[in-house]
């Protein structure tokens, strides 16, 4: 697999798929968990999938950009904790399955998608997503906590409940748009 270079389409890619995710956020993902705070992310499953498709890097600036978009659209910008914490944790939750997964791109994610191997795929994705999604909530909360005053714990588990039952899909979803994209690719080689 050849490395991709850092390009400006690139750049366009992390705008464009950040800005969707802080919109997909903030429009369709009406329930409050914590009012001011926290929503429950219906498309938290998105900025993984967009680290397997497209690569660390973009997943990485998607899930940075997509929360501070959000935080601004929802109303739940807090100083501090939204574009330090909160996106760059959210960010990492979205680079570090596929940085790790796909050997930093020396693994063609297509040659794990082959009939055969679709289930550990599954697997090791749900793995990855699930405990780097973890992480993610572990420090949030924290950071969450220590700027609102609300009790650690509480982040914790509402934050959880946020973000890891969605993220859980992302690796059915990156199966189903992974040959679609590789066609795609053929009729267009700057995607």
């Amino acid at each position: 697999m050849e490395k991709k270079k850092f390009s400006f389409v690139n750049i366009i890619f992390f705008v464009v798929f950040g800005v969707l995710t802080g919109v997909l956020w903030a429009y369709l993902c009406p329930i409050p968990l914590i009012p001011g705070a926290v929503h429950f992310r219906t498309f938290a499953f998105i900025i993984p999938a967009i680290g397997y498709l497209f690569g660390p890097v973009t997943g990485f600036f998607a899930g940075y950009i997509g929360t501070i978009v959000w935080a601004l659209l929802s109303g739940n910008f807090i100083a501090l904790h939204s574009p330090i914490t909160d996106g760059i944790t959210v960010g990492l939750s979205a680079a570090l399955p596929a940085f790790f997964h796909l050997k930093n791109g020396k693994i063609d994610l297509m040659s794990l998608l082959e009939p055969g191997k679709k289930g550990r795929f599954i697997l090791v994705s749900e793995l990855l997503c699930v405990g780097f999604g973890i992480l993610m909530i572990l420090s949030t909360s924290a950071s969450l906590a220590y700027f609102t005053g609300l009790d650690y714990w509480w982040c914790v588990m509402w934050i959880g409940i946020a973000d890891v039952v969605p993220i859980a899909l992302c690796p059915f979803v990156v199966m189903w748009l992974a040959p679609k994209l590789k066609n795609l690719r053929a009729q267009i080689p700057w995607i």
